[in-house]
Formats: structure tokens, sequence, C-alpha cells
């Protein structure tokens, strides 16, 4: 009898994990801005690579689309996709759901003209800053005053040299790829600042949410037995999770 009434308690217990399993989502839609070596168009790039392992060994199979950061935003509180990638914690929080667990991080750095004298952290108010627009920088970096949004990485150069803005704020990564094929690049100097987190941020519904759990459990599992080290390896990026790295301040 006792060994009946434990079996039973076994089952019972055990249905709401079978019937979670169940309810979980068989696919996932992750839309993205194009970041080269991040999220290629053609499915590779470390971040693409990070979220099949993730989710594909969970038995959820991922989709991918490449729009720009705005609408890979909307796309996700109007329900029509299920999570963004290049996110900043809380970055927004209208109709989203940030999971507790980063992905990644930027390495956030200013570049101006070399005929300034860099850019601090501590005091980014002093300056007239430009970043790209729905980036939100203001809301992580201390002390932000003066600053505008850019429509398009082809007018920074000649925004800088014209004076319209001190210093714009990117990814280290970025920053990069404005100033690769252009001449006289002599004439700007790139700043390192600091590091922010990057999410993933779910639609903010039942579905969202279950799939941001999955997140979180892969991404505890995959850190802690250092299965993502390789990937940060293999595209020559710098891995996020050791402990000295982990800070939002660290130093790039």
């Amino acid at each position: 009898m006792r060994v009946w009434l434990l079996a039973w308690l076994m089952i019972v217990l055990g249905l709401p994990t079978v019937q979670a399993a169940e309810d979980r989502p068989k696919e996932i839609l992750l839309v993205s801005e194009h970041w080269p070596g991040h999220t290629n168009a053609d499915g590779s790039g470390l971040a693409w690579e990070i979220m099949r392992q993730v989710f594909e060994p969970a038995g959820v199979k991922m989709n991918l689309r490449i729009e720009p950061y705005t609408r890979a935003l909307g796309l996700v509180q109007r329900g029509e996709a299920d999570a963004w990638l290049g996110s900043y914690r809380d970055e927004v929080k209208d109709r989203t759901f940030y999971p507790r667990h980063p992905y990644d991080a930027d390495r956030i750095v200013a570049l101006g003209l070399s005929s300034r004298p860099p850019a601090r952290l501590a005091e980014l108010g002093r300056y007239r800053l430009a970043w790209m627009r729905g980036y939100g920088y203001q809301q992580y970096l201390p002390g932000v005053g003066r600053y505008q949004e850019v429509q398009r990485s082809g007018d920074i150069l000649a925004m800088l040299e014209r004076g319209h803005a001190d210093f714009y704020i990117d990814a280290s990564t970025e920053v990069a790829a404005i100033l690769e094929g252009h001449t006289g690049t002599e004439r700007f100097r790139i700043t390192a600042l600091t590091r922010l987190p990057l999410y993933p941020g779910f639609a903010d519904t039942e579905r969202g949410r279950a799939l941001a759990a999955l997140y979180d459990r892969r991404m505890a599992v995959l850190v802690n037995n250092g299965s993502l080290r390789p990937l940060f390896r293999r595209w020559r990026q710098p891995y996020p999770f050791d402990q000295d790295m982990e800070r939002p301040d660290a130093s790039p």
C-alpha cells in the first residue's frame, strides 16, 4: 500500500511538469537588426548561434528575420514576433518582458575627432552626443545631457567633422563598421567607455513569458557548463560571463 501511494504521488506531482512541456511553444520567431558577425542575414553570427544552443536542444525550432531595430521592437510589441535581440535591460517597458540572463555584452565606445580630448565616462554631461535612433543610451550612461538621434550611419563622420556633435556613441563593432572603407580615419579617435549587457526582449504575453523562462533555464545551464565559450572564441569576441566581465561598468 505504501509503495502504491508513493508511486501515485510521484505521478500526480509530475503532471505539472509534463503539462508545462506539452504547453511550451514548439517554435520561436526572433527578429534583429543586421549586425555583422552578430546577426548576419544568412543566419550565421554569434547571437544567432547562441540562440540556437538555447532553444533547439529544448525542442523549440528557431526562425529568424532581419529588420531595422525599431521595426523589430514593434513586431514584438504587437505579438507578431516572439523576441528581438540586442536590447539593454529594461530599455523598453511597454508590452515587453525581459529575462534575468544576458546573452552577450556591448563594448560601448565614443567616436570623436582625434584633435579633441578623448571622451570621459564621468563627464558625458559636458558633451553634445549622438547615437542611432532608438538606441536609448541616455538610460545607461551617467549624466547625459544634450544628445541627438541619427537616422543613417552614413551621416556620422560628416556630422563630427562639421562640429554638429562632439561624440558619437555606439558599440565598438558598429563604430568599426562605420570607419571601415573610409579614407582619413586617422582624423578620428575611439575611446572605450563601458560595457552594457545584451538581452533578448520578449513579448509580454503568456507565450513570450514561457519562452523567456525557457531561455533563462537554458542560459543558466550553458553558462555554468561553459558551452558558450567556444562560440565567442570562434567569432573572436570577449567572453562576457567571466566574473570580472559581468558588471555593466566593467572596462571594455
